[in-house]
């Protein structure tokens, strides 16, 4: 299977170290392009339940990999999230081709872009977050639950099925959350004068033209790495959701370790990043 080129990437929400995550399923679509610059819209690790005791090798490999684009030259952006706001004391880190920020304006062809993650519109996340964090761990149970379902599903023959989209779904406050989340992004977009606004956060891969009585903008959503296995991706002038298929890999990519190889993947490894969330930013 040949690489596909890609302008820009978009990804968030993963959720490394979660039992939720599907780090193989994103190694797999990492692995299967090449692109000229990556956007990792916050979530990618999850210090909020982030433990030693469950770091697999395929979520180490997901790091690697970003790693080795670093290496390589390809700008990598990460964009700060609510799970990994440890990382917010470092903003305006940089190395090499990576950098470590909160937000970013952006020009995307003749268009400009505002990109964050989103969890400031999020009111539980600025007034109990000790709520927030209490539900990431039910959700991470659920998903957990929903592991153990899926492999009895399996065992009888029957489709899979997502516990989580399905709660999610059937509950109006947040089918009605996410309405507002997309409505107040664009309105602030709109405003400051953007034509794009790129978020995460919600776990809701989107595009679509909002207008208000002040303007329109496109508002972009990434998704997650969790239910929806999904990606944006900008090409030769379009924007377009990536949703994984397990069937788009039927043949494997062969490629060395990262760490193998790169000088970069063998320095910054697990036991940095561990350092770095416990340090105080360097003045």
């Amino acid at each position: 299977m040949n690489k596909r080129s890609v302008d820009l990437v978009v990804i968030s929400d993963v959720h490394l170290g979660t039992y939720g995550c599907h780090a193989k399923e994103l190694l797999q679509y990492l692995k299967s392009i090449k692109p000229k610059h990556i956007l990792l819209n916050g979530d990618i690790i999850d210090i909020w339940q982030f433990s030693k005791r469950y770091w697999p090798e395929s979520h180490m490999k997901v790091v690697r990999k970003i790693l080795k684009f670093v290496a390589e030259g390809v700008p990598v952006t990460y964009l700060t999230g609510n799970h990994d706001e440890m990382l917010r004391k470092f903003a305006d880190f940089k190395l090499g081709s990576l950098t470590l920020t909160n937000k970013l304006s952006l020009r995307i062809g003749k268009k400009r872009a505002w990109v964050f993650h989103g969890d400031v519109f999020d009111v539980s996340m600025q007034h109990a977050k000790w709520l927030a964090r209490l539900g990431a761990i039910g959700y991470d149970g659920l998903i957990l639950l929903n592991s153990m379902v899926n492999w009895a599903l399996v065992k009888l023959g029957r489709e899979k099925m997502s516990l989580s989209k399905r709660i999610k779904n059937s509950i109006k406050n947040a089918v009605k959350f996410i309405n507002d989340f997309e409505a107040t992004a664009a309105s602030l977009a709109i405003e400051k004068g953007y034509q794009y606004v790129i978020c995460g956060h919600i776990h809701q891969p989107e595009i679509r033209v909002i207008e208000t009585e002040k303007g329109r903008v496109t508002y972009l959503n990434s998704g997650d790495w969790v239910e929806n296995l999904t990606a944006l991706e900008y090409h030769r002038g379009k924007w377009r959701i990536y949703r994984y298929q397990p069937t788009d890999y039927a043949v494997t990519l062969p490629e060395p370790d990262a760490t193998e190889n790169d000088d970069l993947g063998n320095k910054l490894n697990m036991e940095l990043l561990l350092h770095m969330l416990k340090s105080e930013p360097v003045v």
